[in-house]
């Protein structure tokens, strides 16, 4: 017999249903069912009646346990999924219920401050499962996660999403390193600014240099998308935990969002790919870079050019919500103060500087990882602040108070019979002005025969002053210096051994402890301490040795 579609007979049955039972009608449509079909029209009502007919006969007692009370099922199905729940790993795996119900039976679970045991043979292995699932105990419906809430920014630039992707081309010719697509998302407008970078891993530089460009205004005409955000947020790469990372966000006023870290709030996935610098990166990965099965891009360069003509595009599409493009959108929703513009990158080299303190030497020279930095005179022997080129690989110094540099690496000494003279510094010039004006420099010799009159003068004053009797408290010379406390005698006695109390054995412990418990004079339990832990000669005199 020809099975016939249920769509359609679903819909015939949907048409006859209108008309009256013995509507000529109804036998017409089915006519011209069965002729269309080319069957019979016995076997349309046939195939009709069992796809329409549907049976709600059931026994009173479905779905309910027979052999002990529902609540009772009910406690034991959600000690069995707790169990399994508790005994999960990483990867879903979890004790089975045959198992479950076996530790029910022979050991019990313990939950409330009671023991819980199941009579033996009481669960079967079905009847559980089908229970599980049917009360929404199974690891499916445990496993629910809450609902998702979207959020969107009310500015332009308020939020910014960042993320790392690896591209789909890998590389570029025989370059080994990973060809990643670096790109950021503006939360309000959805305007996407990416990069292909070659790198072997998410590191510092790279991200900080790709931030840069996203910021400052770009030279490729029709790219409008610049300015400080208030805030990034992104994953937990390896990024997000630099201390160099986090120093220029805040120096920038950026304040930095990560995802929170997993397992952290409930059973909802914290760091999952659903915002939407992910949902453009596979947009560009899907409608750009397939394109490169037809032609692959030579260079990094070019590849940036290609991928830089696309983000025009992709910009000019359609807003989410609003009907404009998502330029448009980008523009007109940015505050009434506008967009916070960007540092040159003389500035912005600036805060990735790494500062250390470095006294330089006599040479005015520092040395740095084994390279020497040839400084100005005016540094030697002075300490200064060393601000580490990371980005542009040169050295920057601040010195009383002003910003220096850039200072490269030193030529080295000179050659034998050579010469190099330093320009003089202030500092040099300074000293040679004293010392010119010391060397021309005399004073009359009454000096030496009567003194200064007013030093005289005073000295009178101050003996007029100490013979008159002032209030005062007078010193007691006689009392001796103590220890506050025995915890600070005993911390005294062991910086005075050079060694802790604790590697002492048990009687020299004991002969401190009895010291310290007698007095806490200092004197005393030096002297003490002295002569018990001085090393002394021990001599065993002869009956020959007595005599002489």
């Amino acid at each position: 017999m020809k099975q016939l579609p249920h769509e359609q007979l679903i819909i015939l049955h949907n048409q006859i249903s209108v008309y009256s039972t013995r509507d000529a009608m109804r036998r017409k449509l089915i006519t011209e069912f069965a002729q269309t079909f080319d069957i019979s029209i016995a076997t349309v009502r046939r195939q009709l009646k069992v796809c329409t007919t549907l049976s709600c006969n059931r026994r009173i007692d479905f779905n309910k346990p027979r052999i002990i009370s529902a609540d009772i099922m009910q406690y034991y199905c959600k000690l069995i999924a707790a169990l399994k729940l508790r005994t999960s790993n990483k990867k879903g795996r979890h004790l089975s219920t045959i198992r479950c119900i076996k530790i029910l039976e022979e050991h019990g679970i313990e939950t409330d401050g009671k023991l819980v045991k199941v009579p033996t043979g009481l669960l079967k292995k079905s009847t559980i499962n089908r229970y599980l699932k049917s009360w929404g105990f199974d690891d499916k419906s445990l496993r629910i996660e809450p609902t998702v809430v979207r959020f969107e920014a009310k500015h332009s630039n308020d939020c910014w999403q960042f993320d790392f992707s690896r591209s789909d081309l890998k590389s570029i010719g025989n370059n080994k390193e990973t060809l990643m697509l670096a790109s950021v998302v503006d939360d309000k407008s959805g305007v996407l600014y990416s990069e292909y970078h070659e790198v072997t891993g998410e590191n510092v530089m790279t991200t900080l240099k790709f931030l840069f460009n996203a910021m400052a205004p770009k030279k490729e005409a029709g790219i409008l998308f610049q300015g400080i955000p208030k805030m990034i947020y992104t994953d937990n790469g390896v990024f997000a935990k630099s201390a160099l990372f986090n120093r220029v966000m805040k120096s920038l006023g950026i304040e930095l969002k990560c995802h929170l870290p997993r397992k952290t709030d409930g059973r909802r996935t914290t760091a999952r790919s659903k915002g939407k610098v992910e949902r453009s990166n596979r947009t560009v990965k899907e409608s750009f870079e397939t394109l490169y099965h037809l032609h692959k891009p030579s260079n990094i360069k070019e590849a940036n050019s290609w991928l830089h003509n696309y983000v025009k595009q992709y910009n000019m599409m359609r807003h989410r919500r609003e009907n404009k493009s998502r330029i448009e959108v980008w523009k007109n929703s940015l505050p009434q103060e506008g967009f916070q513009k960007m540092c040159s990158w003389k500035h912005f080299c600036k805060f990735v500087h790494e500062p250390e303190k470095r006294v330089v030497g006599s040479d005015a020279c520092v040395n740095i990882n084994g390279v020497k930095y040839q400084l100005t005179g005016d540094m030697a022997g002075s300490e200064v602040t060393l601000l580490h080129g990371i980005i542009d690989q040169e050295l920057h110094i601040e010195f009383n108070n002003r910003y220096l540099g850039p200072f490269y690496p030193a030529s080295g000494p000179v050659p034998l019979h050579g010469y190099r003279k330093f320009k003089k510094s202030d500092k040099e010039k300074r000293a040679d002005e004293v010392e010119n004006i010391a060397s021309g420099l005399t004073v009359p010799v009454s000096i030496l025969n009567d003194g200064d009159m007013v030093t005289q003068q005073s000295l009178s004053l101050a003996n007029i002053v100490n013979e008159e009797e002032l209030p005062h408290i007078p010193f007691d010379e006689t009392r001796s210096l103590e220890f506050n406390n025995k915890i600070e005698a005993k911390a005294a006695i062991a910086k005075y051994l050079g060694r802790a109390l604790s590697e002492l054995n048990n009687i020299q412990r004991m002969h401190i402890e009895s010291i310290v418990n007698k007095t806490l004079n200092q004197k005393f339990v030096f002297e003490e301490i002295s002569n018990y832990f001085t090393p002394k000669l021990v001599t065993t005199l002869t009956e020959e040795s007595k005599c002489i």
